[in-house]
């Protein structure tokens, strides 16, 4: 027997105990959080975004994202 996993299960796999950590640059901040003061251009930063890819926090290390999902309670991956 073959299990077959449908594209909505997918969407929601992972929904409510997984994070990822992904690396960004300060010109894009605003798409992700329009709310956000300006930054300097040229910045690395990090997010801490759910499974389905909503964004959680902003922070400027990959240790503070993941403490931020530590937080959360929450189990962080990277992207890259």
């Amino acid at each position: 027997m073959t299990n077959v996993l449908t594209q909505e299960a997918l969407q929601h796999l992972g929904d409510g105990s997984i994070a990822y950590v992904k690396a960004i640059r300060s010109e894009d901040v605003k798409s992700l959080f329009p709310q956000a003061p300006d930054i300097q251009p040229g910045v690395q930063l990090f997010t801490l975004n759910a499974a389905d890819g909503t964004p959680i926090m902003l922070t400027d290390s990959r240790e503070s994202a993941i403490a931020g999902a530590f937080q959360h309670e929450l189990q962080a991956v990277s992207v890259h």
